[in-house]
């Protein structure tokens, strides 16, 4: 009998889970039908951000305020909210895989149906170091140990401040080639807003944290040096069985 195959997605997301299991992390996961509380208002997003335009974000008809939800930063509010409730402060460390929804159209490298991961860390001494170093580890030990270089570029998300732009290299033989010596911005991140920590009870003024989020298909891309993020949810057989 044929054996099956392990689509890519959920490869990585096994292998990302080891990886971040390993550095303390612990796995969560939360609704795909979410309000707008955990969505957008206690991830600090104000209520004219354009992220809550229709165009970026698939509201429920007839369910008030409820949306598919648009990141899994969601669930990291989530996990520190049920935490605080049960007497448990800091530190936290959580990793969440989960698939995301977008109202966009599609093309090569956007779908509207597609997988983050994101992570979060909060503790008394959590700094921008932490942050470089645990992506640092974690793309070094997907990528099997290759030469991974990491560097920060200023932006900004209502949910972290300050808020960089994640770009990694990767250097060495055994690399795809769209990644070989080449700067490629992977991911958002940064230190986690104090406004999102008081939204799940937990003191800013003791306790700081980072935060990064990241798109599995295009890391899978990235990866596997895949030519159309649409292949990942094609359903083609002849696709998952070359993995």
């Amino acid at each position: 009998m044929e054996r099956g195959h392990i689509h890519p997605i959920s490869s990585l997301i096994r292998e990302a889970n080891r990886i971040f299991f390993d550095m303390g992390f612990t796995f969560a996961e939360g609704p795909l039908l979410e309000s707008e509380w955990y969505n957008f208002d206690a991830l600090n997003v104000p209520k004219d951000h354009p992220a809550r335009d229709m165009q970026d974000t698939f509201f429920i008809k007839d369910e008030q305020e409820m949306v598919l939800r648009t990141h899994t930063s969601s669930v990291q509010i989530r996990y520190m909210e049920a935490q605080t409730k049960k007497g448990i402060s800091p530190p936290y460390r959580v990793i969440v895989p989960g698939k995301v929804f977008r109202n966009e159209a599609t093309d090569m490298t956007h779908e509207a149906e597609f997988y983050q991961i994101e992570g979060l860390t909060v503790g008394e001494d959590v700094t921008l170091a932490n942050l470089k170093g645990t992506l640092a580890r974690f793309f070094r030990e997907l990528f099997k140990g290759a030469a991974v270089e990491i560097r920060f570029r200023p932006s900004f998300f209502p949910f972290t401040e300050p808020s960089v732009e994640v770009d990694m290299r990767v250097v060495g033989t055994n690399v795809p080639d769209k990644l070989r010596d080449k700067w490629i911005e992977i991911m958002g991140a940064g230190m986690v807003h104090p406004n999102v920590l008081k939204n799940c009870g937990v003191d800013p003024a003791k306790y700081r944290g980072f935060a990064f989020g990241m798109g599995l298909d295009r890391l899978a891309i990235l990866r596997w040096g895949i030519d159309d993020i649409r292949l990942m949810h094609s359903a083609d057989l002849r696709f998952v069985n070359q993995f």
